[in-house]
């Protein structure tokens, strides 16, 4: 496949991925994909920076369940909002204090997130990127965008770095 044909082939993937969360929020096929991605993530059966959120939803009290993948820049570990900071879980974190349980690899664990200044969140962006082909589209970049591509967009996504020992919620 040319390098052309490679380039329209990935701008429809995106456009279609974007559509899948039309308005922020992903569609009823998206949410049957996500169900089933949660499942595999918790269970540690994808790739090795897959997880699971789990948070108290801020309006019913259930349990949510969110795939993400874990951007690791130094020795911390980050959460990214690819969708912004109208994510539902993203809200739900907020509602609950910042804390959540992370689930990898068959494990749970209690973790507080700390948000990010924007002015530091372009390395995390950009790892994060590298990281989670199926954001791209929503972050707007490539797999190797550069440090001015993420500034530019860092305001547009919330950034937590991911700590251990909160209260489980």
């Amino acid at each position: 496949m040319s390098k052309s044909a490679r380039r329209v082939a990935g701008e429809a993937l995106s456009a279609v991925k974007r559509a899948l969360y039309r308005g922020g929020r992903p569609s009823r096929a998206m949410k049957v994909v996500l169900k089933l991605d949660a499942w595999l993530y918790a269970k540690g059966l994808t790739v090795p920076q897959g997880g699971v959120l789990r948070v108290p939803g801020r309006r019913s009290g259930k349990p949510t369940a969110v795939p993400i993948a874990i951007a690791d820049v130094g020795a911390e570990e980050y959460l990214v909002s690819m969708l912004g900071p109208e994510a539902n879980w993203v809200r739900n974190v907020e509602a609950n204090g910042r804390r959540a349980v992370i689930s990898r690899r068959k494990k749970d664990v209690e973790v507080l997130l700390e948000e990010i200044p924007v002015a530091d969140r372009a390395p995390i962006l950009q790892r994060y990127a590298a990281i989670a082909p199926g954001a791209r589209p929503h972050l707007g970049v490539g797999a190797r965008p550069t440090l001015e591509q993420c500034e530019a967009i860092a305001s547009a996504h919330p950034v937590y770095r991911i700590k251990q020992g909160a209260a489980r919620p």
